[in-house]
């Protein structure tokens, strides 16, 4: 275990608060409390698993200002994004509530039987492994429709934000949950794989980076569990000749610098056909240098510092050597003076293979400008990667444009929109991005036993 967590302002630098981890003591007691807990459970008539969800939801929204102001002084988000995160939070427990029922319900199916049908039950413990770049909502996406499935949860948040964790479990607990149905693990990463590897826990979801996801999913694999894995990923964002260049210009800069660029499905690759290419990039570099760095309480902040200092070590290491390797420097390259973690908002242009702009996930404020000849050839350089979470294509002609995302190495494809997630919607990747589905139909039958049931 860990000395301890420390909870740090990634705007200043300060420290804020020091956590002990858990005692392999105290970890046996949750653990052990989630397996009790869940039997009964799973016998908890849906609906008044449901009714869990909307209380949840009330609380999200009443203590909405606070939440928002955890999530900033401790990951660094702007304020108003972390409003938005906390509804957006409230509105997933809404979601599942209101749908879980149907979605969970019996399926009948015709077969040599009197009667048969597939039967949705639950596994049991689950564990989540969540990433800090959005601390609340990760969690509620994957705790929603597992806990609405009957399954109980315990989640190992990031390091860096043990009081979002902690703050978390006691929301569940205040809106009146069981006890034990969502406990906080406050455990390293060595540790977390022991609990991976336990007998209790029947299933992982994981949104994190490609080493954790590899490591998470083979020691799943060796004990025969169920994985979803949400990982790296690094976005086509294809502007065709005939787009609304000033709509695309206006997106991409929200697509790319919300939220520091720290973000899975945020806007990476800006593909631009040639004929528009100049274009764009002056647009883009003018409403770039707009962006106003700073305190994220403050209102009239709109680019946020990274969350910790090693990311923007790492950040800049990767745009130094794009820029060593011929990218062009556009705007921006550097850290900002002062305390805290701050990057300059980037641009690179003429980015090519070869390059960490072209082939790697860049987790900050960094937009990378790769030229294509015509559309063949930018859907030629939007699939030339290992990652396949999202992808956005901008085109005047809406056929088009869904033909041509219909072609996107990707597990979402967006025309003339940012791509974003709902929980009406699945989400996940292929490829290296990861694999399985959150929200959606498809999100809640993850972690479930489909069950086939014949009766003659």
């Amino acid at each position: 275990m860990p000395k301890r967590f420390e909870s740090t302002n990634p705007h200043t630098g300060d420290l804020i608060e020091t956590l002990a981890p858990m005692t392999a003591a105290a970890l046996e007691q949750a653990l052990a409390a989630a397996a009790d807990q869940a039997p009964a459970w799973a016998k908890q008539g849906i609906s008044e698993r449901c009714d869990l969800l909307r209380a949840v939801a009330k609380l999200l929204r009443e203590r909405k200002s606070a939440l928002a102001r955890l999530m900033t002084l401790e990951m660094g988000k702007l304020i108003a994004e972390a409003e938005a995160e906390v509804e957006k939070c409230a509105l997933v427990c809404d979601y599942y509530a209101d749908n879980a029922e149907s979605q969970l319900a019996d399926t009948s199916v015709a077969s040599d039987a009197s009667r048969s049908l597939i039967a949705y039950q639950p596994l049991g413990v689950l564990m989540a492994i969540m990433p800090w770049n959005f601390p609340f909502w990760q969690v509620f996406r994957c705790a929603a429709p597992a806990l609405a499935a009957g399954n109980t949860l315990v989640l190992k948040h990031a390091s860096n934000v043990p009081r979002c964790a902690l703050t978390m479990e006691a929301l569940f607990r205040d809106a009146g949950a069981p006890p034990d149905v969502f406990q906080t693990l406050l455990i390293d990463a060595k540790t977390a794989e022991g609990v991976v590897a336990d007998a209790r826990i029947r299933g992982v979801s994981l949104t994190g980076s490609e080493t954790a996801g590899r490591r998470v999913a083979s020691i799943a694999g060796e004990h025969l569990k169920k994985t979803v894995l949400e990982l790296g990923g690094s976005d086509a964002f294809v502007v065709l000749e005939d787009a609304d260049l000033e709509l695309a210009v206006s997106t991409a800069v929200k697509a790319r610098f919300m939220n520091a660029g720290q973000s899975c499905i945020a806007a990476k690759r800006f593909i631009l056909v040639e004929t528009i290419a100049d274009g764009f990039v002056d647009a883009f570099k003018a409403a770039i240098a707009a962006l106003n760095p700073g305190d994220p309480l403050e209102e009239t902040t709109t680019l946020a510092p990274l969350a910790r200092k090693d990311l923007r070590e790492i950040l800049h290491a990767q745009v130094e050597a794009s820029l060593g390797a011929g990218a062009a420097l556009v705007t921006g390259g550097q850290a900002l003076d002062g305390p805290g973690w701050h990057y300059a908002a980037t641009l690179l242009d003429k980015v090519a293979p070869g390059m960490p702009a072209y082939a790697d996930e860049l987790f900050g404020p960094v937009a990378s400008v790769i030229r294509a000849k015509n559309a063949d050839a930018a859907l030629e350089i939007a699939n030339d990667s290992r990652f396949g979470l999202g992808g956005s294509v901008w085109t005047a002609d809406k056929a088009r444009g869904e033909g041509f995302a219909r072609q996107m190495a990707c597990g979402c494809a967006f025309v003339n929109g940012m791509v974003k997630s709902d929980p009406r919607l699945p989400f996940g990747g292929i490829k290296d991005s990861g694999y399985g589905r959150e929200l959606g139909t498809p999100g809640i039958h993850e972690f479930v036993n489909a069950k086939t049931l014949w009766i003659g």
